[in-house]
């Protein structure tokens, strides 16, 4: 039977529920691989990479969901300073997973630009893409305005990435 591993991708700047109501409807996949964006093809700031794997790696223990994985392939496709599109990414993972059906799982904001991404009809030609809505709707942006007005948190998050945040890290970018 064909490995299915759905190709979750995100800044996670940082994680949130948001993120983990979709990843909780995603446990029929053999395997969910979380993939902090590298360089965001859009030009996205973002806390540094580092940071951000960091906390997807305590948001995977936090959710404790068996089928979840960090996935850094993004930094090796780009490390020479280019932005790392989705089919970039979905074709080296193609390669590191050959015998897998992979699927790209995009949330409700980025499934109406999905025409937008570069070679989308590729994408679709070769892969499944899957529109997750989320069951708890809280954006990256609320919490780091939340951290900058100072207020609490612990509701946006899981508890240990709630603990390790503070404004600071987001002054950076």
């Amino acid at each position: 039977m064909t490995e299915q591993i759905a190709v979750f991708g995100s800044a996670f700047n940082p994680p949130t529920q948001g993120h983990a109501s979709v990843l909780a409807q995603l446990n029929h996949f053999d395997q969910v691989l979380l993939v902090p964006s590298y360089k965001h093809a859009w030009g996205k700031a973002m806390a540094p990479y580092d940071t951000r794997c960091a906390w997807v790696r305590t948001f995977i223990d936090d959710v404790a969901l068996s089928n979840l994985t960090l996935c850094q392939r993004e930094a090796s496709l780009g490390a020479e300073g280019d932005p790392v599109t989705t089919f970039m990414l979905l074709s080296a993972l193609q390669q590191d997973y050959p015998e897998a059906a992979l699927t790209f799982v995009v949330g409700p904001d980025n499934l109406v630009k999905f025409g937008q991404f570069a070679n989308s009809d590729k994408i679709l030609a070769r892969w499944s893409v899957l529109g997750m809505p989320e069951k708890v709707v809280v954006r990256s942006t609320h919490i780091r305005e939340r951290l900058q007005q100072g207020l609490p948190i612990s509701e946006l998050t899981t508890p240990n990435v709630a603990a390790q945040l503070t404004d600071s890290a987001f002054r950076a970018y």
